[in-house]
């Protein structure tokens, strides 16, 4: 299948899994922790097994990797892997919320290659292809052109006093979208300064990527996926002028926060 009708094939199951969790949302429906502080739904699960058997319908070749799947080492020795979140943002799922996407990213030779976030709360579709741009509702998107560090919109429901000259924006509970928001000049700016997974990220940093932000972990260091150990220390995503002024910024903290 050409990459274009790849890319849509991926965007049209990533929009039936969106309406499936749509469907449940703000209705009764099983919830628990997986540890403390980390909440799934059976739709989650539900969410993933669909994925599942639709994407490897598309490529049967691809490996798999998800949160809501126990790890397969058999995906190390694929070119390709689904990178998978059925929710990312369960937290406002849950709470009836509309902070939370379905993400999907097609990984080759460890960097994405299509990448789509289906948030249906919020009425949006977020696509990218590696090299063929980002769009959200079929808009072309271009990250922010800010030059200052000071000034800086980040989405976070408080600020440190060492970033008290950035500009709060209202945060959904998805990472995802958060980052998509960069691509879509709505802030300037998102930053985590601890262990996180591949799945959370995938999808996104390609969009963000695509529409000329600057995409790295939290040390100012490449992002590579499908990695033995699924995780990556932070993201940092920016508009690009800013992005050597916020890693050397947060170099300390992050520095402090590895143990380096």
């Amino acid at each position: 299948m050409a990459e274009a009708g790849l890319a849509e094939a991926v965007a049209a199951v990533v929009r039936e899994a969106g309406a499936l969790a749509m469907d449940r949302w703000r209705t009764d429906f099983r919830r628990w922790d997986k540890a403390p502080g980390d909440p799934v739904s059976e739709v989650d699960l539900a969410i993933d097994a669909m994925l599942r058997a639709r994407l490897s319908a598309l490529l049967p070749d691809a490996g798999w990797l998800s949160e809501e799947t126990v790890d397969e080492p058999a995906r190390l020795a694929c070119a390709r892997v689904w990178v998978v979140d059925p929710i990312d943002g369960t937290r406002d799922y849950i709470r009836g919320r509309d902070g939370w996407c379905v993400s999907v990213a097609l990984v080759e030779d460890g960097q994405p290659v299509i990448g789509v976030l289906d948030a249906p709360a919020r009425g949006e579709v977020w696509m990218a292809t590696a090299g063929g741009g980002a769009t959200r509702n079929g808009v072309v998107l271009r990250a922010s052109s800010r030059g200052a560090l000071a000034g800086a919109r980040v989405p976070t429901n408080a600020l440190p006093k060492a970033d008290r000259d950035f500009a709060t924006v209202a945060k959904p509970n998805s990472i995802a979208l958060r980052i998509a928001m960069v691509a879509a000049d709505e802030v300037d700016l998102v930053a985590t300064l601890r262990w996180g997974n591949e799945w959370d990220i995938a999808a996104a940093a390609l969009i963000a990527s695509e529409a000329h932000a600057r995409v790295s972990d939290a040390l100012g260091a490449p992002l590579a996926f499908n990695k033995a150990d699924p995780h990556e220390f932070g993201v940092l995503v920016s508009a690009p002028a800013i992005h050597a002024a916020a890693v050397a910024r947060l170099a300390k903290r992050a520095r402090a926060a590895t143990g380096g």
